[in-house]
């Protein structure tokens, strides 16, 4: 048992956090190891000179913070905090067929790249724009009046109506997911997601020192039985992707969205809805937060439909929960940068924006077409229209990581379960394959061919145990 004891000097608030606030410090700093076996509640309120009740709050904000755990008959130790698996790097995509990227979840780029004829025309037209000199200066943490009018449209896209004074524009999805968090949650508190998710989610996560809590799932998303048994545990926050989900693929039909709107409002849940891809489909379901309105928090994305560079996203708010998302927006990155917000703007307003949807919508449909040609009947069950990504479930043979590495080994790289698994939950047998980074079809083509080879292939055979 160490004998450990918390640098208090110069902390600010209740005594009992202030001696939690110690505890995460030294453990971030790595005084505290994981597994370490700390002081009893009256040991250390003699060592500080508190009440053992003030160690036994102290204690139990740190367990709400996911930092400590306590075993009875063992005593109380420093939790193990695994490492978040991470997807490839996206720096550097291999511009010949040495590797052939397919893990990373970019979008399509169609022929012609017409994404960038529509750059070069707009920073013609800002050179004689009478608001130039505006995006060189700071701007209100939540976007200038005019690009928020333009996020409110954009959001209409998607099924939701929501006035300018409701929307922050933010540098892109992630930050929008990091600014929406920040403005809800505590360290310590529990958010929902489906049992698989967005590994950015993951991430922040760890950041924000909050606890991930997968929902089962079927091919119809959420199930909302298991998100109501969820909510026993104190959650009150639900993260997640109704249409296009992440890496699985599955669209929540409407019966299921008023099912999970019954539980959202029964349980007094607030909803994250990360909403990226879905204006790929044409015919799509309404939002869930168009269901709850007075408790959704919705992003629009932005970088998979129009371009990923631009870094521009829509964080919409119920009315009057914009004021929460405005400080943790400024505190992240201060503003959003006025002038690719101004390209944002004027894309959605001209019409571009929806021609570039379209464009990279039919680009999506031709390469599905591909991969239905080459995968036959490896392909997912209920794939209808265009999308970036495939959850190619594997013969009972495969295991997931496995896969993905025979198949690095041949020559194309997809991404295994394990990295979108949430909590303790067992990954299942299946890869993420996206169809988007390859910067042409040919490149996919030979991708595809790669994968259905390593599928025919079958796992390399074990060594011998002695």
């Amino acid at each position: 048992m160490t004998t450990w004891a918390p640098k208090l000097q110069g902390r600010e608030g209740p005594l009992y956090r202030a001696i939690a606030d110690a505890l995460a410090a030294d453990i971030e700093e790595g005084r505290l190891a994981p597994g370490t076996r700390l002081p009893t509640h009256r040991e250390l309120a003699e060592v500080v000179g508190v009440t053992v009740g003030t160690v036994t709050r102290a204690y139990a904000e740190a367990e709400r913070r996911g930092l400590i755990g306590g075993e009875v008959g063992r005593g109380t130790y420093v939790r193990h905090r695994e490492a978040p698996r991470r997807l490839p790097s996206q720096t550097v995509v291999a511009a010949d067929d040495t590797l052939i990227e397919l893990g990373l979840n970019w979008p399509a780029t169609p022929e012609g790249d017409p994404a960038t004829e529509a750059l070069r025309r707009t920073l013609g037209e800002l050179q004689h724009s009478q608001t130039l000199l505006e995006m060189l200066a700071y701007q209100p943490h939540t976007g200038l009046l005019p690009h928020r009018e333009a996020g409110a449209e954009w959001i209409s896209r998607f099924g939701i109506t929501v006035q300018p004074d409701q929307v922050v524009v933010c540098s892109g999805g992630q930050h929008a997911m990091e600014v929406a968090l920040q403005a809800l949650t505590r360290p310590g508190d529990t958010v929902l997601t489906e049992s698989l998710t967005y590994p950015g989610m993951k991430s922040l996560a760890n950041k924000l020192h909050l606890r991930l809590q997968g929902v089962a799932m079927d091919a119809q998303g959420l199930i909302p039985e298991a998100l109501e048994a969820a909510c026993r545990g104190g959650a009150k926050l639900l993260y997640c992707m109704p249409n296009l989900q992440n890496p699985t693929g599955a669209v929540m039909p409407p019966e299921r969205r008023e099912r999970i709107a019954a539980v959202v409002r029964a349980q007094g849940l607030t909803v994250l809805e990360d909403d990226v891809y879905s204006l790929l489909i044409e015919d799509r379901p309404p939002p869930l937060c168009a269901l709850v309105p007075e408790a959704g928090y919705f992003i629009a994305g932005v970088s998979k439909l129009i371009a990923p560079g631009l870094r521009i996203g829509y964080l919409a708010a119920p009315r009057r929960g914009t004021e929460r998302l405005a400080e943790t927006a400024g505190m992240a990155a201060r503003m959003t940068p006025p002038l690719t917000a101004e390209i944002c703007a004027r894309w959605i307003q001209d019409g571009t924006a929806d021609d570039l949807v379209e464009r990279r919508r039919q680009e999506a449909q031709e390469r599905l077409a591909l991969a239905r040609e080459f995968l036959g009947e490896a392909m997912p069950p209920g794939v209808h229209g265009p999308t970036y990504h495939l959850w190619m479930e594997l013969p009972t043979h495969w295991r997931s990581e496995a896969f993905s590495a025979q198949a690095r080994r041949n020559g194309v790289s997809v991404t295994a379960s394990e990295i979108f698994a949430v909590g303790q939950a067992v990954a299942p047998g299946a890869v993420r394959v996206c169809l988007g980074p390859p910067r042409t079809r040919a490149l996919l083509t030979k991708g595809l061919q790669r994968l259905r080879d390593t599928l025919a292939g079958g796992p390399a055979p074990l060594a011998n145990i002695v």
